[in-house]
């Protein structure tokens, strides 16, 4: 995979204020702020570097009010690293083709992986699948 790097200014010229603050300065939206994406067969790719990140199939309604998938397309697009941010201890998931911020994964997702990958929607562009 090729890695895609850019200055801070090269993201800012390309990605909105908030885009920007979430995949470039690990910032959060807020819940229920961003719209849920349509239920048609597609996948979610990285707002920054157009990345497939997440089909629609694996993903789930899980009420946190932030798009939840169980699993990515493929293991190796998701990048992990500990974050001990806001008093808790948690793992954040990013882009592993451009080190976009994308959100957390959690214990808590549904059959059959068990994992809730908790995903700014800010961070994703949904691109429909051609039938």
């Amino acid at each position: 995979m090729d890695k895609v790097t850019k200055s801070d200014s090269e993201w800012k010229a390309m990605l909105s204020d908030l885009a920007f603050k979430v995949t470039r300065q690990h910032g959060t939206e807020r819940a229920f702020s961003h719209d849920n994406f349509p239920k048609i067969a597609g996948e979610f790719r990285c707002v920054c570097c157009d990345a497939p990140l997440f089909h629609q199939a694996q993903k789930f309604d899980s009420g946190t009010g932030w798009p939840s998938f169980w699993a990515p397309i493929a293991p190796d697009m998701i990048g992990e690293q500990v974050d001990n941010s806001w008093f808790s201890r948690r793992t954040e998931v990013h882009c592993n083709r451009c080190g976009a911020h994308m959100g957390h994964v959690f214990p808590d997702g549904p059959a059959p992986t068990g994992l809730r990958y908790c995903i700014n929607g800010v961070a994703l562009n949904f691109v429909r699948q051609n039938e």
